[in-house]
């Protein structure tokens, strides 16, 4: 009932300059869409919601951890539309999620197969196996049931070290959007 979000957000992408400016500069360029086996929020375009600084952060790590050093890190920034979104801060789209982990889980025991699961070196847990496992089947269980298909996915992400001793803050915590559907983006910018 309240799923379609009636505002827009600002979104920034962390990437390098040569993608910035190809896709400023040329109408038919686009950022695309992250279909990675771990993305904790499934496949889309990735955005943090209103920080080009963890957008850079991030910039600057995925060239470290890629080993690239022939680009320089770059922010680009989006108008988004977030249409209609799972908003994983509100509790029926915290109960669908659940519902489709119990899918999944059924699913995978019938098969055979072992649930996938979230790893990572901290306890961050950055690849979202099973996160971006449970977020798919969810989407899957709409189209099942002929409900329109979400256009965005929205999360706040813990993560970092203690904002301070004793914080239930984390020193990079952020609100991720993953844009499904193109046409919310409704334009592209350069942040200041």
């Amino acid at each position: 009932m309240y799923q379609r979000l009636p505002s827009w957000v600002l979104g920034f992408h962390g990437t390098d300059e040569e993608t910035v400016h190809k896709v400023l500069t040329d109408p038919k360029a686009s950022l695309g869409a992250s279909r990675n086996p771990y993305d904790w929020l499934g496949d889309g375009i990735y955005f943090w919601e209103n920080d080009p600084q963890r957008a850079h952060a991030f910039a600057v790590e995925r060239m470290k951890w890629k080993k690239i050093s022939d680009k320089k890190p770059a922010v680009i920034g989006a108008v988004i539309d977030l249409g209609l979104c799972l908003n994983l801060f509100d509790q029926p789209a915290l109960k669908e999620l659940r519902d489709a982990h119990n899918v999944l889980a059924t699913n995978m025991k019938v098969l055979g197969i072992d649930m996938p699961v979230n790893q990572g070196k901290s306890s961050d847990r950055l690849f979202r196996y099973l996160d971006k496992a449970v977020i798919e089947q969810a989407h899957n269980v709409r189209e099942e049931q002929r409900l329109p298909s979400y256009q965005t996915v929205r999360s706040g992400f813990h993560e970092g070290d203690e904002a301070y001793p004793g914080a239930g803050f984390r020193s990079k915590n952020h609100i991720q959007i993953a844009v499904r559907d193109a046409v919310c983006i409704k334009g592209y910018f350069l942040p200041r």
